[in-house]
Formats: structure tokens, sequence, C-alpha cells
């Protein structure tokens, strides 16, 4: 349903149940959204990147409360304990409270670190998002899940801790880089195969709210992933591992660009396991490739060793003392347990493009 020209997207999990408004000036509901939700707060912690910072709309940003910036380096980089460390320690000298609220504005690096230290900051404070990038408005920023990275995989420290809202302002995508452009269509690509297969052929505005629901729905059925929400990791076991290995080697990859080339090596890997033929692999291709997308790993990673690949998947937070990944079958998409090592490696040496 819609709200005068924006669309709204109800997340519903009871009392932590919030709505996703989709459409451009989302971003002006901020004070009301904050008003309404937690309207205990007498003070905001506005956390963002320096980018986001600079951007010429930010001073618009108008949370209805006295309120602090606490700025971050853009990138993965800034996404790790020292960092959530750092911002909870700001909201304590600034003088913010348990009854107050943190609002991420940014993109999904922000409101992962964001809504960690919100979190964890007297053991839970309220947090709201306020998307600024295509990845984090169909994806990142809806659901809750929030955390960091450690040097032995992505995202491996984290809570869930839902939102009291989400703000999806397609206005401020239209300065978005190219790059993160190709990171927000990565996860639409997933999308494609999770329920919307004419996503590609939408508008954009359309795009956004059709992903939003999608995820809305797995999130309200199954919050903590332990059933049908794992399904939105498709794609994600080897996005994550070449992130890592991105970061470890100085590479710039973008999520969404990785998750383009999980996709198409989780095909590859169902292919071997006898779930999928040909064909279903040749959709996966073009998917990517609608979406202005690459299935090759990138020449700076091409050499990677593959049982370094490898050693990073098995940490995957889906496995259980096994390989699993989320792969597409005559099911459709379902998690699958206990793949041998000797499949993963060769799904990797199919992937290589020529």
């Amino acid at each position: 349903m819609s709200a005068g020209r924006l669309v709204t997207v109800a997340v519903a999990l009871g009392e932590r149940g919030y709505d996703v408004l989709v459409g451009e000036g989302a971003s002006d509901e901020l004070a009301s959204l904050l008003a309404t939700r937690v309207p205990a707060a007498r003070q905001a912690a506005v956390v963002t990147d320096e980018s986001v910072a600079a951007a010429p709309w930010f001073a618009r940003v108008d949370p209805g409360l006295p309120y602090d910036v606490h700025t971050v380096a853009p990138g993965e980089r800034a996404k790790t304990v020292a960092g959530a460390e750092a911002l909870c320690r700001a909201f304590a000298r600034s003088g913010l409270t348990r009854h107050d609220v943190v609002v991420a504005v940014g993109g999904g690096v922000v409101t992962d670190l964001a809504g960690f230290a919100a979190a964890s900051y007297h053991r839970g404070t309220a947090y709201c998002t306020v998307a600024t990038s295509l990845l984090c408005q169909v994806d990142a920023g809806i659901g809750g899940k929030t955390g960091v990275d450690l040097p032995e995989g992505k995202n491996l420290m984290g809570a869930f801790w839902q939102p009291v809202g989400v703000l999806c302002d397609t206005a401020l995508l239209e300065s978005m880089p190219a790059r993160e452009w190709a990171s927000g269509r990565g996860e639409m690509a997933k999308y494609t195969f999770l329920g919307a297969p004419d996503l590609p052929d939408l508008a954009l505005e359309e795009q956004v709210a059709r992903c939003a629901a999608l995820k809305a729905a797995m999130v309200g059925v199954d919050e903590r992933e332990g059933g049908r929400r794992v399904l939105l990791n498709y794609g994600h076991t080897l996005a994550h591992a070449l992130e890592a290995v991105a970061l470890d080697a100085d590479v710039d990859l973008r999520h969404g660009e990785a998750v383009a080339i999980g996709l198409v090596y989780a095909a590859l890997l169902a292919r071997r396991l006898g779930r999928i033929g040909d064909e279903r692999v040749a959709f996966h291709r073009e998917v990517v490739g609608r979406f202005g997308l690459s299935p090759c790993l990138p020449d700076d990673l091409a050499e990677v060793e593959k049982k370094e690949l490898l050693s990073y998947m098995a940490r995957d937070k889906k496995a259980s003392h096994d390989l699993a990944f989320v792969l597409d079958g005559p099911r459709g998409v379902e998690l699958v347990h206990g793949v041998a090592p000797e499949d993963a490696l060769g799904a990797l040496e199919e992937l290589a493009c020529t």
C-alpha cells in the first residue's frame, strides 16, 4: 500500500515490526518517524560516512531532535570491532542514553556498523536507517542484521537488532557512483531468483519496493535466519569469501559485484551436483548480464588460491562443520549441507573466464 507518493512495506514482527518507506522524499519523514516510534528520545546520534556527509543534501537531514554527527571512513574497512567501540564511546561522550536514538545515514557499511553499535550501546538503543545506496535500499538496510567483520571473515560478529523504521529515498540515488549502482544491482539479481523474475523489467522505484517486500516477507516469518531467511544468502557464500580475500589484497571489489559472481558460481555448483541443467546455468548468466554485471573474477583475484577461498567458505555462517550453500534445484532455491570440497573446488575452476 502507499502513503501519498511513498510506498509503505511492512516488516511484520509484532512489537518489533516497522515500516520501510520507498520513494522520492522518504528521508523527509525522519522527524515524524522518530517522534512516533521513539517518543521518549531527547537526543539523536547521526552516524554517516565521509562521502555521505559531504553530499549537499546531508545538511537537510533532520531527526527533529538535538543531534551530534559521528562520521566514519567510507568502505568495508570501517566495519570493525574497533569502529563499533569508537562509536559507542562517542555516544557516551555526547550523553546519549538508552532512551535516545541512533540514526544511520548511509549504505550497507554504515547501517551494519551503526546498527551493531546501537545494539551494543546500553545493551540496546533504538536506531533508524536512512538508506542512501541502492544496496542498502533493496537489502542491507532491512531486516535487523547488524555486524562487523573479523580478520577471519565478513560479518562474523553481530546481532539481530531491528530498526524502528527504514527510509529509502530514491532521490538520493541520483548522484550515486557507477560502482555503487553495480553493487545494488548484484543484490537485485539475487531477488530475481527469489520470487521476482520480472525485476529487470521494472522501473527503479518498483524494483526497490519489490525487493523490500520480498525481504520483509522472509524476515517476518524467520527473523533470526533459522529457516527461510537463509535463502537471502543466495550467491553470498563465495561472495563473502571473495570480499575477504579482496580486502586482504587491497582489491576494490564491491559487495554486489561479488554477489553476481557468487550467483553464477552457485549455479555451476548446482549443476555439478545434478540439481539443475545447462539452461538454468545460462539463465543465471543472462540475469547477471541484464543487470550490467560480470560473472568473472576480477583480474586482480583471478590467480587467488582456490583452497583459500574454500577455507573462507567453510567458515560461512550457514556452515555446520561442513560446506553449506544456498543452491538452485528442482524445488527452487534451498539450503544444501554437506557439499564435498572437491565439488566446490571444481565449480571454482569452471568459474574461470577465458
